[in-house]
C-alpha cells in the first residue's frame, strides 16, 4: 500500500508509505483521497492527521512517474491539496525528517502542521528547472513571509525546520516537538479537533512593506546570478503574484508558468541530468543487494597533487588513511599541501580547527611497502607510464592482504594489463579521480576484464560515501572523459590552423556554457600531459591526425599556468589568461609551412565541431559498450569538463538539436579538406538512430 488508514481514538492516520521518500505518485495521491473520505465519511473520527512512513513525510513528486501517464493522472497534486483543505475536519500534518516540493505543498495545504526539529525543508523544483506547481509560490509567502519564501524557492536548498520555526510572525509550523511526531500530532489534533473555522493557508496575506522596491531587486539580483536558466526568474514573478493578485489568479498563474517551463530546453535538460545521476549507479549485471567488501583503511601510493586530493576525500568521510612514497621530502610536501588545503578551508569558515587536526590524525605515512599489509584498499596515483604502474602493481600484489582492493587512478592506460601484473586480477580495478580530487565531484570506475562483481559492487559504494558521482567504465584508451576530450582537443587544433585564434575557440565555447574552453583548459591542466599523450599515439595510432601547433607550443616550454606560459600569457601569481602575440606568431607560421590561407571561422562552427566531435566519439563508445548509457557519458561530461547543466551533457544536447541535423552537419565537416574526414563519418550508431528518426534517450 502506497499510503495506510488507522483509527487511534477518534483521530484518523493518513500514512504515506512509498519508500524511499513517500514520492507523492499516484497510488499514494489516492491513498490520500480514500483516506480522506473514509474519514469524512466516519461520524466517529474528529481529526486527521497525515505523516510519512519511514525517514521522509514526503519527498515529493515520485521521480519513477517523470514522463508517465501517472505523473498528471486525477487525483493530481492540486486535486489532493483541495480535497485535504476542504475536508470538515482538522487536517494535521505531521512532518519529519524530508519535507520537500509537493511534500511541502501538501503539508501547506493541511489546516495544522507540527513538525520534529531536525526536518529539511525545501521547495527544490528550480534545481529542474520548474518551480512549485501545486501552490508552493503562493502559499509559503503567506506562511513564512515574502522574503524568506522567495530565498527558498529560487536557491531550492533545504532549510532546517527549528530556523522556520523561530522566524517572528511566521505560520508555517504551529508546533515544533523533540521527540515522536506523530504522538504530537494526535495529542494536537485532539486539542483543536473542535475549533472552528478550520485555518487555510490560502486565506492569509502575502505582503512586504516595500514590494515594488524589493521585486525589482529580486529581478535584478536573480537575474544576474540566472542567467542561462529561465526558472528562477519566473520564481521571481510568481511569489510577487503571490502579493499583487488574488490567491486563485496567482495560483492559475503558477500553473501555466509551470507548463511552460516543463517545455523548455533547459528543463528537459536538468531533469535528464536528475534521472541520469540516478542512474549511474545501477549495473545490469551487478545487482544492488551484491554483498560488498568491508573497507576501513585506505593506503594510497603518491603523495603529489593527486594522491594528496584523493586521500583527503577519505580523511573527509573519517577513513584513516597511510600514503606511501619513495623519498620523504615527497611525503612531508605532500603532508604540507593537504594541511594547507585544510586550513584555507578553516580561513574560510567552512571547516573548525578541531575537524581539521581530526582528519590530519587519520593520516599516516610510510616509505615502505610492507607497511600497507593491513589496507583493505589501496589507490596507486603515480606517473602515467605503464612501466612505473607495473613496478607498482608487482611489489603491492606481495605485500597486501588476501581480498584487497587494488586500485589504480590511470587516466588512460589498459586497466586489464595492469591486472596481468598481478596474481589477483579479479581484485584490480580502475578509479579515476578528476584533478583537483578533494573537489571534482567526478569518479571513473574502471571495470576490467576481470574485475569481481563485488569489487565493483564495493567501489561504487565507496565513492557514493566520499560523495562522488561514480560511473562506470569499460576498458578502453582514455575510458569515457578523456578518449572523447581527446577528439574535442583535435578540432580545437584544426581551428587554429585554418583561422581561429585560442581566444575566439574559447570565447565561443565558454559562451555555449562551457566553464572553461579547450586552450585554457589545456594549459590549467598542463600541456605537457596531451604532449606526452600524442607522443604514445604517434607510435600506437600512427593514423591519428593532429594539428602540429599544440607540439610546437610544447617544444617553446609553454605548459601552461605552472611555467607562466601556454597558449595564453601569465603574470607571476595570477591566473587571468592574457592573450599571446608570441603563440598568435606561431600559429600563424605554422599554417604558412602547411600552405593553409586563413579564413574567418564562425561561433556557431566552433561549437558544433567541438561539442559533435564529442558526441559522435560517445556514440563509438556507447556502441563498444565502454559506456553502460547515453546518459552515463552526460554525467562524466556534466561533473569531470564543465559541460553546462542547462544542455544536458554532449548526449543529451545532441538529441535536442535532432540527430538527423547532427549527422548532416557531420557530413559537411567531412568535406573539409583541412580536417579529418575520416572521423567525422557518422558513427554506425548514430547513424542508425538519425535515419530512424530516434534519440540516445
Amino acid at each position: 500500500m502506497s499510503a495506510t488508514y488507522e483509527l487511534r481514538g477518534n483521530v484518523a492516520v493518513i500514512t504515506l508509505n512509498n519508500p524511499p521518500v513517500n514520492g507523492l505518485g499516484l497510488a499514494t495521491r489516492l491513498g490520500i483521497t480514500q483516506g480522506l473520505e473514509k474519514a469524512e465519511a466516519d461520524s466517529a473520527v474528529k481529526a486527521i492527521v497525515i505523516t510519512g512512513a519511514g525517514n521522509a513525510f514526503s519527498g515529493g513528486a515520485d521521480i519513477k512517474e517523470f514522463g508517465s501517464p501517472k505523473a498528471l493522472a486525477e487525483p493530481n497534486l492540486l486535486s489532493v491539496i483541495a480535497a485535504v483543505e476542504a475536508t470538515s475536519k482538522p487536517v494535521v500534518a505531521a512532518i519529519h525528517s524530508v519535507c520537500m516540493g509537493g511534500g511541502l505543498e501538501l503539508a501547506l495545504g493541511c489546516h495544522y502542521r507540527v513538525v520534529a526539529k531536525g526536518t529539511q525543508v525545501a521547495l527544490p523544483e528550480v534545481k529542474l528547472g520548474l518551480l512549485p506547481g501545486a501552490g508552493g509560490t503562493q502559499r509559503l509567502p503567506r506562511a513564512l513571509g515574502v522574503e524568506t519564501a522567495l530565498n527558498m524557492i529560487v536557491s531550492g536548498e533545504p532549510v532546517k525546520s527549528e530556523l522556520l520555526a523561530s522566524l517572528p510572525g511566521q505560520k508555517l509550523f504551529d508546533k515544533l516537538v523533540d521527540g515522536d511526531v506523530v504522538t504530537a500530532a494526535l495529542a494536537f489534533a485532539a486539542d483543536v479537533a473542535d475549533k472552528r473555522p478550520l485555518p487555510l493557508v490560502r486565506n492569509l496575506k502575502a505582503t512586504h512593506p516595500n514590494a515594488d522596491g524589493y521585486f525589482q531587486f529580486a529581478r535584478n539580483s536573480v537575474g544576474a546570478m540566472s542567467r542561462n536558466y529561465p526558472a528562477p526568474l519566473q520564481c521571481v514573478e510568481a511569489v510577487a503574484n503571490a502579493v499583487y493578485k488574488p490567491f486563485d489568479e496567482g495560483m492559475r498563474l503558477e500553473l501555466v508558468t509551470f507548463q511552460n517551463l516543463m517545455l523548455t530546453p533547459e528543463s528537459r535538460a536538468l531533469r535528464h541530468v536528475f534521472m541520469a545521476e540516478r542512474a549511474t549507479s545501477k549495473i545490469p549485471d551487478v545487482p544492488a543487494d551484491t554483498p560488498v567488501r568491508d573497507v576501513k583503511k585506505l593506503a594510497i601510493i603518491g603523495a603529489g597533487t593527486m594522491g594528496g586530493g584523493i586521500a583527503m576525500n577519505f580523511l573527509n568521510a573519517g577513513m584513516p588513511v597511510v600514503m606511501l612514497e619513495m623519498k620523504q621530502e615527497a611525503l612531508d610536501r605532500g603532508i604540507a599541501t593537504i594541511r594547507k588545503n585544510y586550513e584555507a578551508q578553516v580561513k574560510k569558515g567552512k571547516l573548525t580547527q578541531e575537524k581539521l587536526e581530526a582528519r590530519m590524525a587519520l593520516l599516516s605515512t610510510t616509505l615502505n611497502y610492507g607497511d600497507l599489509k593491513d589496507a583493505d584498499m589501496v589507490i596507486e596515483a603515480v606517473f602515467e607510464e605503464m612501466g612505473v604502474k607495473e613496478k607498482v602493481f608487482k611489489a603491492l600484489d606481495e605485500v597486501m592482504k588476501p581480498g584487497a582492493i587494488l586500485a589504480s587512478n590511470t587516466s588512460t592506460l589498459d586497466v586489464n594489463q595492469i591486472a596481468a601484473f598481478t596474481n589477483r586480477p579479479q581484485d584490480v580495478i580502475g578509479t579515476h579521480f578528476f584533478s583537483p580530487a578533494n573537489v571534482m565531484k567526478l569518479l571513473e570506475v574502471i571495470r576490467g576484464e576481470k574485475t569481481a562483481k563485488d569489487v565493483l559492487a564495493t567501489v561504487m559504494a565507496l565513492g557514493k560515501k566520499i560523495k562522488k558521482t561514480c560511473v562506470v567504465s569499460g576498458v578502453c584508451d582514455g575510458f569515457i572523459g578523456n578518449r572523447m576530450i581527446e577528439q574535442y582537443s583535435r578540432q580545437g587544433g584544426f581551428l587554429l590552423e585554418e583561422g581561429a585564434t585560442p581566444e575566439q575557440v574559447d570565447k565561443a565555447i565558454e559562451k555555449f556554457g562551457f566553464a572553461m574552453g579547450p586552450f585554457r583548459m589545456g594549459d590549467l591542466a598542463g600541456n605537457d600531459i596531451g604532449w606526452y599523450i600524442r607522443k604514445r599515439r604517434y607510435v600506437e595510432q600512427p593514423d591519428m591526425v593532429y594539428s602540429k601547433t599544440a607540439d610546437v607550443l610544447c617544444e617553446m616550454g609553454r605548459y601552461g599556468q605552472k611555467t607562466g606560459a601556454g597558449w595564453y600569457d601569465y603574470k607571476p601569481g595570477k591566473r587571468d589568461a592574457i592573450p599571446s602575440k608570441e603563440v598568435v606568431a606561431m600559429i600563424e607560421k605554422v599554417r604558412a609551412e602547411k600552405g593553409i590561407t586563413p579564413r574567418k571561422i564562425s561561433d556557431q562552427e566552433i561549437v558544433q565541431r567541438l561539442v559533435y566531435a564529442l558526441v559522435n566519439e560517445g556514440a563509438k563508445i556507447l556502441e563498444e559498450g565502454i559506456a553502460l548509457r547515453a546518459s552515463d557519458i552526460d554525467m562524466v561530461y556534466l561533473t569531470g569538463y564543465g559541460f553546462p547543466a542547462f544542455r544536458g551533457g554532449p548526449m543529451c544536447y545532441a538529441d535536442t538539436q535532432g540527430l538527423f541535423n547532427v549527422v548532416a552537419s557531420m557530413r559537411r565537416f567531412q568535406k573539409n579538406p583541412l580536417d579529418d574526414a575520416k572521423f567525422w563519418e557518422p558513427a554506425p550508431l548514430l547513424a542508425k538512430l538519425a535515419a530512424e528518426g530516434k534519440t540516445f534517450s
